[in-house]
C-alpha cells in the first residue's frame, strides 16, 4: 500500500502532477485511486471527466475521487456537532436552526475528515496506491498537523472525563444521546486520528511530494513546505519542477530572458533542495488534460521509473534541544565534505555557503526565533547550533 500527496503553491500544478502520477501507476498494473482534498476540486478537469464524493473508476485500474467534506461530515462529527448546535438553539431561541448546525462545526473538521478518507483507503486496503491532489501548501499543512493538534485536544478532555461527563449531564435531556456517548465519540477519533499519525509518518507508506515552478516565490513557499513536513518527520521522497521551457524554440528577447530566469532558479532549486531527487516537467503548448495528455507528461517527468516508488529514504533535518537550553539543527549534506562554514541568517531565512556550495532555506519557527551560533560539517551532516532565548541580546 502506497499513499503519495502531492502539495505546493497554489497554480503550479499539483493537480496535473497527481492526475499524471495515478494514469501511470494504472498503466504499471496497479489499482490506483486519486483523490483531491482541495476544497476548490479541479480533478475533475485534469481527467476530463465527472467526478463526485466516492470513487469513480474513469479507465482501467484507476479511480478519482473528489473528497467531499459536506457529504461526510455527519458521519465522522455527528454525534459532537448535535451536541454543540443543541446547546447553541436551547441557549437562544432566536437562533436559527441552520444557522445553529454551521455555528457548530468544530474547528480543523473538515481537515480531519479529509484525513479520515485517507486513513480509511489505507486501513481497507482497497487500493495498491493512493494519490492525493493536496490543496495549497498552508492548508494542506494546517491539514496534516490537525492529527497531533486534535489528540491534543482529546488528550485534554479525557484527562478531565470526569469533570466534562459532571458539566455535560445536565444537557443530557437535551440530547438523543448523551454525555457518554459524546466521550466516546471523541475517543474513537482520538484512536482513528492516532493510527492515522503513524500511517501519514510511515517512509513505507506514506511519501510527499512538493509540485513547484522556478520561480523565488514558489521556491520560497516549497522551502517552508520542506521544512514543516520535516520537523513533524513527514517523508519527502522528491520535488517535482513543472512547467520548465523546452529546448529550441525559436526565442525572440521574451523567452531568452524567461529561460535565462528559469536557469537561475533551476540552480537554486538544485542547491536548496539537495539530496532530494528532482523530477523535471516541461511546459507543454497545449493544455494536459484528458488520459492521453496525462500518461505523456508522466512518461516526461518519471521516465522509465515508476512513479510509485519512494525516492527518498531519510530525514531531511533534525532538531534536537541541546543541554544548555539551546538547538541544534542537523541538515544531511552527503556531497559536501570539506570547507569552512559560513552562515547567515535574516529571520526566518538561513543562508549557507561552504567554498563553493550555496544554500538558502526556511527555519521552523522555533529556530527562527533564536540567534544562529556557529556551524561545521561532520560526517556527512551539517551541524548549526542555535543559542537560547536568554543568551540573545536585544539589538545583537
Amino acid at each position: 500500500m502506497r499513499i503519495i500527496l502531492y502539495l505546493g503553491k497554489g497554480g503550479v500544478g499539483k493537480t496535473t502532477v497527481a492526475a499524471a502520477t495515478a494514469v501511470r501507476s494504472a498503466e504499471l498494473g496497479y489499482k490506483t485511486l486519486v483523490a483531491s482534498t482541495d476544497i476548490a476540486h479541479s480533478l475533475a478537469d485534469s481527467l476530463d471527466t465527472e467526478l463526485g464524493s466516492e470513487p469513480v473508476q474513469v479507465n482501467e485500474n484507476l479511480w478519482a475521487q473528489e473528497i467531499s467534506v459536506v457529504a461526510d461530515i455527519h458521519s465522522h462529527w455527528g454525534t459532537l456537532q448535535n451536541f454543540v448546535s443543541g446547546l447553541i438553539v436551547s441557549g437562544s431561541g432566536s437562533v436559527n436552526n441552520v444557522i445553529a448546525d454551521e455555528l457548530s462545526a468544530f474547528p480543523g473538521m473538515d481537515e480531519i475528515v479529509s484525513l479520515l478518507h485517507i486513513s480509511k483507503q489505507a486501513k481497507e486496503r482497497n487500493f495498491d496506491r493512493v494519490i492525493i491532489d493536496a490543496a495549497p501548501t498552508g492548508e494542506t499543512i494546517r491539514l496534516l498537523t490537525m492529527p497531533d493538534t486534535f489528540r491534543w485536544y482529546a488528550g485534554h478532555i479525557n484527562r478531565f472525563e470526569t469533570g466534562v461527563a459532571k458539566v455535560l449531564r445536565p444537557f443530557a435531556s437535551r440530547l438523543l444521546k448523551g454525555p457518554a456517548e459524546i466521550l466516546d465519540a471523541l475517543n474513537d477519533l482520538d484512536a482513528a486520528t492516532a493510527e492515522l499519525r503513524a500511517t501519514l509518518s510511515d517512509p513505507e507508506i506514506s511519501s510527499y511530494r512538493v509540485v513547484l515552478q522556478p520561480e523565488k516565490m514558489v521556491i520560497r513557499e516549497a522551502e517552508r513546505a520542506v521544512s514543516y513536513l520535516g520537523l513533524f518527520n513527514y517523508p519527502v521522497d522528491s520535488v517535482i519542477i513543472n512547467r520548465i521551457l523546452p529546448e529550441g524554440l525559436d526565442e525572440g528577447e521574451f523567452f531568452q530572458r524567461r529561460r535565462a530566469l528559469q536557469a537561475k532558479y533551476l540552480q537554486m532549486i538544485e542547491d536548496n533542495f539537495s539530496p532530494l531527487p528532482l523530477w523535471r516537467a516541461p511546459y507543454y503548448a497545449d493544455e494536459v488534460v484528458g488520459l492521453a495528455a496525462l500518461s505523456r507528461l508522466a512518461t516526461d517527468c518519471f521516465g522509465e521509473s515508476d512513479p510509485g516508488d519512494v525516492f527518498y529514504r531519510g530525514s531531511l533535518q533534525e532538531i534536537t534541544e541541546t543541554a544548555v537550553g539551546g538547538y541544534q539543527l542537523r541538515i544531511p549534506m552527503p556531497f559536501v565534505s570539506s570547507g569552512s562554514v559560513k552562515l547567515r541568517k535574516r529571520g526566518d531565512e538561513m543562508f549557507i555557503t561552504i567554498g563553493n556550495f550555496k544554500r538558502e532555506m526556511i527555519l521552523p519557527m522555533v529556530l527562527a526565533k533564536r540567534k544562529a551560533a556557529g556551524g561545521r560539517l561532520r560526517d556527512g551532516f551539517l551541524e548549526i547550533d542555535f543559542m537560547p532565548l536568554e543568551e540573545i541580546v536585544p539589538g545583537g
